[in-house]
């Protein structure tokens, strides 16, 4: 099911992004209903634990209540901020109580509503050393793959740099960030425990990993980037974790588990450790078609 749901996020990546740059009206309309599609209203939600889904429909916004703070993962697109400060208020939080942002990818469809996010409720943006770079630069950031696309939002300021493998220690939650270059240079997924009535859960927002690149970008041209791209396919594959969050939670059958649900507190549709090797898996089984159309076409 992974796969089907990969081949299709890929299938319409392609499809919409050359759109949102777009040369066309047709083109740009293609885009604006996209935005609609993943910015579609959706009822937050627990998902387990301290663990909370807060954003639209088709773009993940994960909060964790600390007990010291709130931690906010993804800002999705620009007009997105209001729905989810909206949920934070629905579920009995204040905005002002979030107090670190985290993105998993500096694009608009993700990165787009930090800046209004950090603005509203004070919060300090964390990122990779090159998550970092593109957040600051609204998007605009050549190594990317898809930077020829030219799709920018307002710039984040004074982000603060995560180390690959460093732990945050936020309140009674440990955070672990690992870089996972690939989709960006920056991308990068994190891990934490929920725990619910004495049971502790391993939770990991796992970063895009589809092959997505802007005409004229080979990833065959860059075997340095290609091969970090691996490495961090393997990373995901090896997660010890019991439950698979992604920005786009169509990428990981996320509704359907969520429709599997007995009651709202049932996390066993959730739990599978086995979702981090199919979602690697089929990630690399996607890179390899990548190279092999380059293969087959001209400069």
């Amino acid at each position: 099911m992974i796969l089907r749901s990969l081949l299709v996020f890929v299938a319409g990546c392609c499809l919409i992004l050359p759109d949102a740059y777009g040369a066309s009206a047709s083109s740009t309309r293609s885009f604006d209903k996209a935005r609609i599609e993943w910015n579609a209203p959706q009822k937050p939600f627990r998902i387990y634990g301290n663990t909370w889904y807060v954003g639209p429909h088709g773009l993940s916004a994960i909060l964790v209540d600390t007990g010291k703070g709130l931690a906010l993962f993804d800002g999705d697109l620009p007009e997105s901020p209001p729905q989810i400060e909206a949920h934070l208020r629905q579920l009995g939080f204040r905005v002002r109580d979030v107090k670190w942002i985290f993105n998993s990818h500096a694009h608009a469809d993700h990165a787009g509503g930090i800046a209004a996010l950090q603005r509203d409720s004070g919060a300090r943006v964390l990122a990779s050393a090159e998550g970092a770079k593109e957040l600051e630069a609204g998007g605009a950031w050549p190594p990317d793959p898809q930077y020829g696309f030219g799709l920018t939002y307002t710039p984040v300021k004074r982000v603060r740099v995560v180390r690959d493998g460093e732990i945050l220690h936020l309140g009674g939650v440990a955070i672990t960030a690992h870089y996972t270059p690939g989709h960006t240079p920056g991308s990068t997924s994190w891990t934490w425990a929920s725990c619910e009535a004495g049971r502790c859960l391993r939770i990991a927002y796992v970063d895009s990993l589809t092959a997505l690149a802007a005409p004229g970008y080979r990833f065959s041209d860059h075997p340095r980037y290609t091969a970090a791209f691996r490495r961090s396919i393997a990373t995901v594959s090896a997660l010890s974790c019991d439950i698979l969050l992604t920005p786009h939670p169509g990428a990981s059958d996320f509704w359907e588990r969520i429709a599997r649900r007995k009651s709202p507190d049932d996390v066993a549709p959730l739990v599978d450790a086995g979702a981090f090797r199919a979602y690697a898996s089929d990630a690399a089984k996607a890179l390899d078609a990548q190279l092999a159309r380059e293969r087959t076409t001209t400069k």
